[in-house]
């Protein structure tokens, strides 16, 4: 995998890249990050990437003639690549998207700034536009960077463990059951009973229970989109009633 990433500032990939499991995945080689600015793709004396808007307003908007240059470029060599925007604009990233855009061969990272990019570059140069959250950054850099991170997890190699992508919250729409490790007792606080018995089925049990009461208590609204069986439904039912009486105690 090749992600490439056009930015006004490639400095700020640095350190991101150069650690943990990411920085690892790099060193062998498992995936690959090459962080372009596209400066070098602009024209004239003062090598501009913006200009005013037109019909007026604050701020800067990113031309499009930079952008389009170092698409082409790259796609010379990555073909394939799909071109990703990073905007508030864009479909929400989740999961099942990191996961998807694993198996592509290589992505390409637009990264903007300012008041954003001109519109005839969606219309033109991009694949798909993705946000990370209903909230406004200064730069398309740090969505690109936690995108970058999600995706890494499902190619390969890259984790040190083979299944540890496939626990992760988000993989079948539900949050992740609780870990615990030692000591067994912290602070008067135990580890369940169950964690300790070796009896991998009824560990597999609670945890799945788990994972639907902490769905059931933080995100209620992602239990629409799982796909239950009819033990799941059995259990959930029964925890929203434990959830009611409690409620009605209180």
């Amino acid at each position: 995998m090749i992600f490439d990433v056009l930015t006004l500032f490639p400095g700020m990939f640095v350190s991101p890249l150069q650690e943990s499991i990411l920085g690892r995945a790099i060193k062998q080689k498992l995936l690959q990050v090459r962080t372009h600015n596209l400066r070098d793709w602009a024209a004239g004396k003062h090598l501009s990437t913006d200009d005013a808007p037109y019909g007026g307003g604050d701020g800067m908007v990113m031309k499009p003639e930079p952008i389009a240059r170092a698409v082409a470029e790259l796609k010379l060599k990555s073909p394939d690549a799909k071109v990703l925007l990073m905007t508030p604009q864009g479909i929400p990233f989740k999961q099942q998207h990191a996961r998807e855009l694993a198996g592509e061969s290589g992505l390409i990272f637009l990264c903007g700034r300012y008041e954003g990019f001109d519109e005839r570059t969606r219309q033109a140069l991009v694949d798909t536009e993705f946000s990370i959250g209903d909230f406004v950054l200064t730069g398309g850099e740090l969505p690109a960077m936690v995108m970058i991170d999600a995706i890494s997890r499902h190619l390969p190699g890259v984790l040190g463990s083979s299944g540890s992508a496939e626990t992760d919250s988000f993989v079948d729409a539900l949050l992740e059951y609780p870990q615990y490790t030692r000591p067994a007792v912290f602070n008067g606080m135990s580890v369940p009973d169950v964690l300790l018995s070796g009896d991998h089925g009824k560990i597999a049990k609670w945890r799945r229970e788990q994972q639907l009461l902490r769905t059931l208590q933080r995100r209620p609204e992602l239990l629409e989109n799982v796909v239950l069986s009819a033990d799941d439904a059995k259990i959930l039912e029964r925890l929203r009633k434990d959830i009611e009486s409690i409620s009605k105690v209180q």
